[in-house]
């Protein structure tokens, strides 16, 4: 099962790979990191997503893609695709946003050293940040995109006027937002509709939940009672759901083990009824 990615011409499998877990804290071994990225790629996923602030703190920056790099010289690379963000830092550990234009261009441009690439496929603003005007922040994408620093841009955390009002300055390719059976926002609201009307890939990240929300997912009734159905866990029927919701959405689900993502990429092939995704669409609580 494919999918295309915005209006670029270019193809990933449905279910990609959310590379944070191989980064932040509980981190793997950056040899088990790799073979969990190689894993994925066997398994036929086409599609990873990192960020350089995933990592353990700002001495750390580029940490994850600097692990993607280092498993794709390796491995045939030729036709996996790498998006990447920009836009947020990790003083003490901590989460920050730094969106201004000179902040998203010193990252972008450790970026392309750390993914050793001459130009980055995805580039996505990782989030707002409220002491930058939105557009400065969009403008510097475009510009790096004219620049052939970035191919295509995207945005993370965003609602459907910031989406409208990026349109407006450059090419937008993608939207990651948070987006599972519990919270199911952007489908209420119409984003994911207004996302395919205008060629424009949506990306769930936290797609079972993230952090210990996936165990609200494996005690969850109605989604045993489907996975039974199907032979599948709770978690590949979640994903199932938001692959058969619409044509334009791209999980990517995290791991840091190479059973969670050979799991996670058999989930394309779960079938849902109707009912059943109606069922699901009401667990959303959020």
């Amino acid at each position: 099962m494919r999918r295309n990615l915005g209006s670029t011409g270019t193809s990933v499998f449905a279910i990609g790979l959310g590379a944070m877990p191989l980064a932040i804290s509980g981190r793997p071994s950056k040899k088990k990191a790799v073979e969990v990225i190689h894993a994925a790629i066997n398994a036929g996923v086409d599609f990873i997503d990192t960020a350089n602030a995933y990592c353990i703190d700002n001495n750390d920056m580029g940490y994850n893609e600097q692990t993607i790099a280092l498993a794709l010289r390796s491995h045939d690379k030729s036709n996996v695709i790498v998006a990447t963000k920009g836009g947020l830092i990790r003083p003490q550990g901590h989460w920050e946003r730094s969106g201004s234009p000179l902040n998203l261009r010193k990252a972008c441009e450790k970026s392309l050293r750390d993914l050793d690439v001459d130009a980055i496929f995805l580039y996505q603003y990782h989030a707002p940040d409220p002491s930058v005007p939105f557009a400065d922040s969009v403008g510097e994408l475009s510009r790096l995109r004219s620049e052939g620093k970035i191919l295509h841009a995207g945005l993370s955390n965003v609602d459907q006027s910031q989406l409208a009002e990026a349109m407006e300055i450059v090419p937008i390719t993608s939207i990651q937002n948070r987006c599972h059976v519990y919270c199911q926002n952007d489908f209420r609201n119409g984003l994911v509709d207004y996302c395919r009307h205008h060629s424009v890939t949506y990306i769930p990240y936290s797609p079972v939940g993230g952090g210990h929300g996936h165990l609200r997912l494996r005690d969850d009734l109605t989604l045993n009672s489907i996975a039974r159905n199907h032979g599948a866990s709770v978690y590949q029927v979640a994903l199932a759901w938001l692959v058969q919701k619409s044509e334009n959405v791209i999980p990517i689900p995290g791991a840091s083990k190479i059973s969670s993502i050979e799991s996670s990429a058999k989930a394309a092939k779960v079938q849902l009824s109707n009912e059943e995704i109606l069922k699901i669409d009401e667990l959303d609580n959020e």
